[in-house]
């Protein structure tokens, strides 16, 4: 594998997995007391992924090095795109995705779920992923490379479902960016649930709770 991960199991075999993306600057231990909250017991046993971003440089923080899953060259819509260090690390994650799927869980029961540049990867590897996927989570980020989406999207996944989530004021990825992403989906067809919450660049609690339904409603056993 590619990338370093913590791993935490609910129960015994799991057949559910939910791939948990970080944020600039934060590792894979940043979503797991938030996971720790979920109860999805109602689903059978899951395993979460958290992986470790690489360490880059990262342009609008001077160059300093840290944990990143592509540079940040501009907070500018769509300006100066790190093309190189987004499709490097959709293959990563991918990988990851393919590696639970060879421990046995069926790509129909594996989520990905991120915050901020972590949403960034879920939704550009979600929707581009050649398997059929349980669901996608995009909380407080952005649709990257939006004008590809419509040419490289898979097929297998031209309905995945989609959570999106963002503060009314967030002050580090703007409102207007989490909403273009829910109109570019939403214009190609994926059945997006949207979630504004009066809140900042964080997750709330009434985020979490619905986060909880949308996973237990995608994960059901059908």
């Amino acid at each position: 594998m590619s990338l370093d991960t913590i791993e935490h199991e609910t129960g015994p075999n799991p057949d559910a997995a939910i791939i948990v993306l970080h944020g600039l600057g934060a590792d894979g231990n940043d979503f797991v007391p938030i996971c720790d909250q979920l109860d999805l017991s109602a689903v059978g046993s899951v395993r979460y992924v958290f992986p470790h971003a690489p360490v880059r440089p990262v342009t609008i923080n001077g160059g300093y090095r840290m944990r990143a899953w592509f540079d940040v060259r501009s907070f500018e819509r769509g300006k100066d795109e790190d093309e190189q260090g987004l499709r490097e690390s959709q293959a990563d994650i991918a990988e990851l995705v393919d590696a639970e799927i060879a421990r046995g869980v069926p790509a129909s029961r594996i989520v990905l779920m991120g915050f901020s540049q972590g949403c960034a990867m879920t939704l550009m590897t979600g929707v581009r992923y050649p398997q059929r996927l349980a669901g996608l989570v995009g909380l407080s980020g952005y649709l990257p490379l939006p004008d590809t989406v419509a040419a490289e999207r898979s097929g297998a996944n031209g309905d995945v479902p989609v959570f999106l989530a963002h503060g009314t004021a967030d002050p580090v990825i703007p409102f207007a960016r989490a909403e273009a992403a829910r109109d570019v989906l939403t214009g190609l067809g994926y059945p997006v649930e949207w979630h504004p919450y009066n809140m900042v660049h964080t997750v709330t609690m009434q985020e979490l709770q619905d986060i909880h339904a949308f996973l237990l409603k995608v994960l059901a056993r059908r």
